[in-house]
């Protein structure tokens, strides 16, 4: 599912922008089916444009009947009208999106014999201190086994020894649920520490699901900006994906 909000404080009416000569919205819906990976692909909208843009295209649209605060509430709903054992959130606005990460989303529940599992999603490594301090990203601590101990926008964990080789992880917001888990979504009361850091995926933390991360070689490029737009349509007529 890739929930489609026509709005956005920073880039308004960002996926309908054309990205040498089909709209954002439309090249993200066609990379994800592009990776032959799903049953079916829904983009899940509030807004008329986009249904007519991507129903254009012979894509599937489901519409959201009430007003959402996340990503995970609009498609939640969603999930509600379709089938599914496992549904994956890919962002709208990431139009070179790739089949490996995904699959591996997909191979985190296959080997989860237990079904422990209520959540995966991805991460990279990142060394820059700069990046590191920036609250735009999501840092993420791991135990053993890769699943996750807490989110933040702080530079976790601190570096109080500065001799120890810390490695530090990015978060990239693509995640995949077991159908359950999302359903139960907004049931599930916003507590402190999302209500602070503004980060959904500790709401499944504070309830206790486990959830469990991939770590991915491959930089997830969105379309925030102006100027990410360019470097988009860049990208393209270079013949890079």
């Amino acid at each position: 599912m890739i929930p489609a909000r026509l709005q956005a404080s920073r880039f308004p009416k960002k996926l309908l922008k054309d990205l040498c000569g089909k709209t954002v919205i439309t090249r993200t819906y066609e990379a994800t089916v592009n990776t032959h990976l799903f049953d079916e692909v829904y983009v899940v909208t509030d807004s008329l444009q986009i249904k007519t843009e991507i129903e254009a295209h012979g894509g599937k649209v489901l519409m959201s009947v009430k007003e959402h605060e996340c990503g995970s509430d609009r498609i939640a709903e969603a999930a509600d009208m379709v089938e599914g054992d496992i549904i994956i959130n890919v962002q709208g606005d990431e139009p070179f999106t790739r089949k490996e990460p995904l699959q591996d989303l997909i191979e985190v529940f296959k080997n989860d014999i237990r079904q422990e599992i209520s959540v995966a999603s991805l991460v990279h490594t990142i060394e820059d201190w700069q990046e590191i301090e920036n609250p735009n990203n999501v840092k993420v601590v791991l135990d053993n086994a890769s699943c996750v101990l807490y989110f933040s926008r702080a530079p976790i964990p601190y570096p109080r020894d500065s001799s120890v080789n810390t490695v530090y992880y990015k978060h990239i917001g693509i995640y995949a649920f077991r159908r359950s888990a999302l359903l139960n979504f907004p049931n599930m009361k916003m507590c402190q520490n999302e209500a602070t850091e503004k980060l959904e995926g500790i709401r499944f933390l504070e309830h206790g699901m486990k959830m469990k991360m991939v770590e991915t070689p491959y930089k997830v490029i969105g379309i925030d900006t102006k100027e990410d737009l360019e470097k988009a349509k860049l990208q393209l007529q270079n013949g890079e994906h």
